[in-house]
């Protein structure tokens, strides 16, 4: 490109800066060309200065200071804690007790003043009775009449701020531990300079005449489009990248398979986050030596600690009952002595069946189809596919003619509305379903699982009166949104980057 055709490229704020490095001899910093009176906003001036780079006829150099400054001036006219500790012990002859202190130091301060007095051996503790008693030491005897190091540092500072290469490490650590006193702090000078083609640009006789972006009907009716330039642009100059806004991809999954729910004719359920094991595990027929119980497996809350499960009345006895002999459910039941402890064990749930099983206790009739997308808590390592705290996709149908081919084509319809036409059902077992499916779907060339699925027991159901079949399934939620958009590491989804939300054509 030849000097014309850059020049004709350049906007009018562009050559204003190129012609103003030039007569100030071809570098200066923002500060200065703004002190020329020849822009009145730094940020035209760096904006500028940034196309100008971006066209090599510029380079935009930083150099970094860092430097310490008072962060509060009302702390530092007060004094150091421990230097208002030493003049209160001095004031009263060497030595005051802690109540002393404390009377000559209000709010707290005391406590604070007695540690940084042991830590830099001003004085010491000594026991009187009951009382104990502060007595200054030599070193809290000198600096009665002599300033500390970080005292006369906290001085300076007062003044001015300091770089940090000029200050003594040993005196500004002890400072850095008086909290809200001393800031870090860093200031970014930058400097804009011409390279040899911008030089070469800003001699050639660069015209400095008004441009005009948008051509209006008024520009024309007035004929001044005579008098001014028209901006040329060259359409393959960079341009920086503008995204739309767009919502979270997993908020946009959640409203995909929502919309696809009820569609279907089902409604949306939900329910507490923390839940007693009787409503989470018991209910849903869980033996109480269940590994899930473990402490290793589940979230267990030390306030609440447990639930008053009176409010239940003759459902507590009837699941006892159950767990032990089977009740009149015509099972035998896990046997054993059922414990009401246990039960009473406030949790994080550790799936949204708990949802379904409380909302057959409260809707019990048939026919009902509802579901969930909510949170669920597992004690759960993080690492590429596992968290302590993930979302699961809950569903259940209540209907007398339901039956284990209606729950096979109900899973198979959500997933392939979901984009996976390859599916597969196998068997598996549940405490709580019988009999029991896994789904898998087959991606990236292998079969992966991604939830259950089953038909509840009588032993769930019956204590409600309900006595036609309910199908029931849950589904991870993560894993779908992981196979969907070919994602590895499941914490990909929850890292907030938004270059990469911006930039993922996927999402």
């Amino acid at each position: 490109m030849g000097i014309k055709e850059i020049v004709d490229s350049l906007s009018y704020k562009e050559k204003k800066l190129l012609i103003a490095l030039d007569d100030m001899g071809g570098v200066a910093t923002p500060a200065e060309i703004m002190d020329k009176g020849i822009f009145d906003l730094e940020v035209e001036v760096m904006g500028s200065a940034s196309w100008l780079n971006i066209k090599e006829l510029a380079t935009i150099e930083s150099e970094q200071a860092e430097f310490y400054s008072i962060a509060d001036m009302q702390k530092a006219e007060q004094g150091l804690f421990e230097r208002r500790a030493v003049d209160a012990i001095g004031a009263a002859g060497g030595s005051l007790t802690m109540e002393g202190l404390a009377e000559a130091m209000p709010n707290g301060d005391d406590k604070i003043a007695v540690g940084w007095l042991k830590r830099k051996g001003l004085a010491d503790i000594k026991k009187d009775g009951d009382s104990k008693i502060l007595v200054l030491t030599e070193l809290g005897k000198k600096a009665l009449t002599e300033k500390m190091p970080d005292e006369l540092l906290v001085d300076r500072l007062m003044q001015a701020p300091i770089p940090k290469s000029d200050v003594d490490p040993k005196s500004i650590k002890d400072l850095i531990g008086h909290y809200g006193l001393i800031s870090e702090d860093v200031d970014v000078k930058k400097t804009i300079r011409l390279t040899d083609l911008g030089k070469e640009v800003a001699s050639s006789g660069i015209e400095l005449k008004e441009e005009v972006t948008q051509v209006t009907d008024t520009l024309i009716q007035s004929g001044k489009w005579k008098d001014v330039e028209i901006r040329k642009y060259d359409v393959q100059t960079f341009a920086p990248a503008v995204y739309p806004a767009k919502k979270h991809p997993l908020s946009r999954l959640g409203a995909e398979v929502r919309k696809l729910y009820t569609d279907m004719g089902f409604t949306e359920m939900d329910d507490e986050f923390v839940e007693p094991a009787f409503w989470d595990l018991d209910v849903l027929y869980v033996p109480q030596d269940h590994p899930a119980r473990e402490l290793q497996d589940t979230f267990y809350l030390s306030n609440p600690s447990k639930f008053d499960l009176s409010e239940y009345g003759d459902l507590v006895d009837t699941v006892k009952e159950i767990h032990e002999n089977g009740g009149d459910t015509g099972s035998t039941g896990w046997g054993g002595e059922w414990s009401r402890e246990m039960a009473e064990q406030a949790m994080l749930r550790t799936h949204t069946t708990v949802n379904s099983i409380k909302y057959i206790s409260k809707h019990p009739e048939a026919p009902a189809k509802v579901f969930s997308l909510s949170r669920i808590f597992r004690k759960e390592s993080i690492d590429a596919t596992h968290l302590p705290e993930f979302t699961q996709i809950e569903g259940i149908v209540i209907d007398e003619n339901a039956n284990f081919d209606m729950l096979i084509s109900l899973v198979k319809e959500f997933y392939a509305k979901m984009g996976f036409d390859q599916i597969r059902i196998r068997p598996a077992y549940f405490p709580y379903t019988e009999p029991s499916l896994e789904l898998e779907v087959f991606f990236n060339g292998k079969w992966m699982e991604l939830g259950g699925a089953g038909i509840f027991r009588p032993e769930v159901v019956e204590p409600f009166g309900v006595k036609c079949p309910v199908l029931a399934w849950g589904f991870g939620f993560e894993r779908l949104a992981m196979l969907k958009w070919n994602i590895t590491d499941i914490r990909d989804l929850y890292i907030s980057d938004i270059d990469d939300l911006k930039k993922n054509r996927t999402f």
